[in-house]
């Protein structure tokens, strides 16, 4: 995103323009707040996208943990070194 700083002179902030990559317009500030206020919601958008992406990556890895502990679990009953023994008949 490319911003241009805000510029005070005499007291009389002037118009600044932030231009957006993913958007061919650009947003026109005429004060200093209206200025923090368009780069604040940028970036609650931006972090908004980020935490969507983060919660679809978090869905997945949650499903790849699912179908490996299957798995683990499926070796683990075909093989013998993880069947349970009868311990009394082994003592005697």
């Amino acid at each position: 995103m490319d911003q241009t700083e805000s510029a005070e002179e005499d007291g009389v902030f002037t118009t600044i323009s932030l231009a957006n990559d993913s958007d061919s317009g650009s947003t026109v500030c005429d004060s200093k707040l209206d200025c923090e206020q368009v780069m604040m919601n940028a970036d609650m958008e931006e972090l908004s996208a980020r935490v969507d992406a983060v919660k679809e990556e978090n869905l997945k890895l949650k499903s790849e943990n699912q179908v490996l502990g299957q798995y683990i679990e499926n070796l683990m009953s075909a093989s013998s070194v993880f069947q349970t023994t009868d311990t009394k008949s082994k003592r005697k």
